[in-house]
């Protein structure tokens, strides 16, 4: 899981970053145009996206950015 940006120009809504999550062994993509990289956006994203749609992953890979490491993405892991 990954955010990418700011990306020009924002969408209508006022989106300057995507987020998105591989699956490793299928290779099938989820991603969502989103305003900020914060730990909320990547939690929101993580239940309605992914968990809600296709269940819980059974392991989620980051590159550590402080958004997959704060207090509210550590606890919802």
């Amino acid at each position: 899981m990954d955010f990418h940006g700011p990306i020009t120009p924002t969408t209508k809504n006022g989106n300057k970053y995507i987020i998105s999550l591989t699956d490793v062994l299928s290779k099938f993509i989820i991603t969502k145009a989103v305003r900020d990289c914060t730990a909320t956006t990547a939690a929101r994203f993580l239940i309605d996206e992914v968990i809600l749609k296709y269940g819980t992953p059974k392991c989620i890979l980051t590159d550590n950015g402080t958004h997959f490491t704060a207090k509210m993405m550590t606890e919802l892991l």
